[in-house]
């Protein structure tokens, strides 16, 4: 190695490797229950495909009350509180600041992973090269996760890994290919439109390509802001690692023939419509995926009555199977959407190295086929994923083991508590506080916290309370507010429509309340929030009490104070 630059070194208990959706949120996750943590991502912004170098929204689990809470609800709605305009360059800053701002992360903005060394079988340390400041960051930890969605790590430290189209006889696949190949999903380069109030002409550059409806037959060339230009697709049937440039190239001259043809050749209804952005960095759906102690099958996603009793996430997307050929496949529309139960649950045993043990992974590179990956690679499930693996991270350290040897259960109960659902799976034990005592509205105790059916409806005011027989020691008190997870928007839109009213704050939400705690000489402490956007909200009380009240006061837009849970510990 040049020694001209200097090599830092970083000590921490887990190294993060990318930092999209998935990364990002599994280093959050690690950080707070208490682990030092350095997250390396080799761009300038986080959010990886939903960042404002690609632009794609964030998709999950299909059906109500199915959406994704933990983590990445969090940040959503922060980003719809201050983020009303819909500008991408904030969305990126909503994402960087909950990994900046979060005590016991190191972040590594600008720095890419290029060596990895091995000490008796496992990952000793990862080397990245920061761009900005031309320095080595050579990162020790006990536990890393790939999250880069290429698996960097694969081919440095040999961990297995596969690549391709399995055979449909490998794992009893219908709708595999019949023999296995290197196809894989290809990518897009995404382009945004705004529409104005006066018609906006369009220039091609002499360099793109020119078609006509022939030549993009079964594509949705409409711009109504439900859907995207995800279709503009190439690279399944070239190396999506290795050949992402020229794939790049080729991406860029179809999106301005696209944007073209809609503009000049022929009546799309985008007369009023001029591009807004195009994107120079491809979304990738698929590359190498690592293999765990389990990979997940295409029976695994169909089975909704199959349940893994090591269930960690959940997903919910159809088997969106793209076309290699992208693109230029002609002969229909260029996915098969099979059917998939939704949800449907992800086990921890694929979520780590099969012979790497202190390397764990989170994103569309876990272990599961090509026909399974079709349904988990997108960002939300991606990102459940990344918070389970955060949260297993801390629980091996927490425990002193390898990550295939930490307390599942614990893992479940932690994922729980964190607002984030494992359907199928036995409810957490509620704390003996909330179970002990009395509560003027049984339902925000039953435990479950979704579905219209466990939500609390009260007017603005309207005291909800605990009583205990005797003075009881409060630690603190857990409250779930409704975020309307049945809302029909995605984190940012896909185009800027004339006077868009959607993309908005959920007016569901909570957001001025008041907690009391009653002492047994009567006297009371009261603990205001104003300003609240998390669905998930901890106070700290830490006093003795006989009783402890929670006023809401006032909601983002309605009247009605909503709520799913509220426990004291």
């Amino acid at each position: 190695m040049n020694t001209v630059f200097e090599t830092v070194r970083h000590d921490v208990d887990l190294c993060v490797v990318g930092g999209g959706m998935a990364g990002t949120i599994a280093a959050i996750a690690a950080a707070r229950h208490g682990i030092r943590v350095a997250l390396m991502q080799d761009r300038p912004m986080l959010g990886g495909n939903a960042s404002s170098e690609i632009r794609m929204w964030i998709g999950g689990a299909h059906g109500r009350d199915n959406r994704e809470g933990g983590i990445l609800e969090e940040i959503e709605l922060e980003n719809f509180y201050r983020n009303p305009g819909h500008k991408f360059s904030i969305w990126d800053t909503v994402v960087y600041e909950k990994a900046m701002l979060e005590p016991g992360i190191t972040l590594l903005m600008n720095c890419s992973c290029l060596d990895a060394d091995m000490r008796d079988g496992q990952v000793e340390w990862v080397l990245g090269w920061q761009t900005t400041t031309q320095t080595y960051h050579k990162v020790y930890a006990r536990i890393f996760a790939d999250c880069s969605g290429d698996s960097v790590l694969a081919p440095l430290t040999g961990a297995e890994y596969r690549y391709g189209r399995e055979a449909r006889a490998a794992y009893d696949e219908p709708i595999a290919p019949i023999e296995e190949d290197r196809k894989t999903m290809g990518m897009s380069i995404l382009f945004q439109t705004r529409e104005t109030d006066s018609p906006k002409p369009f220039i091609k550059p002499d360099w793109a390509y020119t078609y006509d409806d022939a030549d993009i037959p079964h594509r949705p060339q409409v711009v109504d802001g439900k859907h995207n230009f995800w279709w503009m697709e190439v690279g399944g049937e070239a190396d999506c690692i290795r050949d992402t440039e020229e794939l790049r190239d080729e991406l860029l001259k179809i999106a301005y023939g696209v944007w073209d043809h809609m503009k000049n050749r022929g009546d799309h209804g985008v007369e009023n419509h001029e591009l807004d952005w195009i994107g120079m960095l491809p979304g990738k759906r698929e590359s190498r995926r690592y293999v765990g102690d389990y990979v997940v099958c295409q029976s695994d996603v169909e089975a909704a009555g199959k349940h893994f009793p090591d269930i960690v996430a959940y997903g919910g997307w159809s088997m969106d199977d793209h076309f290699p050929a992208g693109i230029h496949h002609l002969d229909s529309h260029p996915t098969i959407y099979h059917p998939a139960p939704s949800p449907w649950g992800i086990p921890y045993r694929a979520l780590y190295s099969r012979n790497i043990p202190n390397l764990m992974f989170a994103g569309r590179n876990i272990s599961t086929t090509h026909t399974a990956m079709s349904s988990s690679r997108v960002m939300a499930t991606c990102a459940l994923v990344g918070q389970a693996v955060g949260t297993a991270a801390a629980c091996a350290v927490a425990e002193d083991c390898l990550p295939d040897q930490i307390d599942i259960r614990a893992l479940q109960v932690m994922l729980m508590e964190d607002d984030c659902w494992l359907p199928y799976t036995e409810p957490r034990p509620l704390p003996a506080l909330t179970r002990e005592a009395e509560v003027s509205h049984p339902v925000v105790r039953d435990g479950v916290e979704r579905g219209d059916d466990h939500l609390l409806k009260v007017k603005s005011g309207e005291t909800v309370s605990y009583t205990f027989a005797k003075e009881q020691f409060v630690h603190g008190v857990r409250l779930v507010f409704d975020s309307d997870f049945n809302r029909n928007y995605h984190n940012m839109p896909c185009c800027f429509l004339y006077g868009e009213e959607r993309f908005v704050f959920p007016a569901t939400m909570v957001t001025d309340f008041t907690v009391t705690v009653v002492a047994q000489d009567g006297s009371r402490s009261e603990i205001p929030v104003t300003k609240n956007r998390r669905r998930l909200v901890r106070l700290e009380i830490n006093k003795p009490a006989v009783r402890v009240e929670l006023s809401m006061q006032k909601a983002f837009g309605t009247d009605e104070m909503r709520l799913f849970s509220f426990e004291v510990n």
